[in-house]
């Protein structure tokens, strides 16, 4: 099974940095290194934080009060990575609060194998900015 890692840090007051790791395990011999998924920092994580912390309490995951540019290194289950992967990765360009709230919502609805098309898809095409706009059309609601 491939292993996760949620890598936080803190660059100050109310600047927290999260990012998804793939690190290397015996069912990826092709990871070497560790991988890097997605982040999010600043605004766009703000604005989540709290749908994010929610999710890594039901993963029993607790955060500590890191030092300044210290970094804590949790492991996660591949659903909740994939998960909060994509979402790093769908909100990181974003500026609409109202979209970016319709996206979150989504992608917490979303199954696992959903979840892990669109950050394949978002990971591994040519053009992975279009592959993310695509979903970000279909999450957001037209009438809105």
């Amino acid at each position: 099974m491939p292993k996760y890692e949620l890598w936080v840090r803190t660059h100050g007051a109310e600047d927290l940095e999260m990012e998804i790791w793939q690190v290397p395990a015996p069912a990826t011999p092709h990871i070497k290194a560790p991988v890097r998924i997605a982040g999010l920092r600043g605004r766009n994580l703000a604005l989540v934080e709290h749908r994010v912390l929610r999710r890594l309490a039901k993963a029993r995951i607790q955060l500590g009060e890191p030092l300044a540019d210290a970094r804590q290194v949790f492991s996660l289950d591949e659903d909740l990575a994939l998960n909060l992967g994509l979402l790093f990765r769908v909100l990181a360009p974003m500026r609409n609060r109202e979209y970016m709230r319709a996206c979150a919502e989504g992608i917490e609805e979303m199954g696992r194998e959903e979840a892990a098309y669109w950050l394949g898809m978002a990971m591994h095409r040519k053009y992975p900015r279009r592959v993310l706009m695509s979903l970000r059309f279909l999450l957001i609601d037209p009438k809105a």
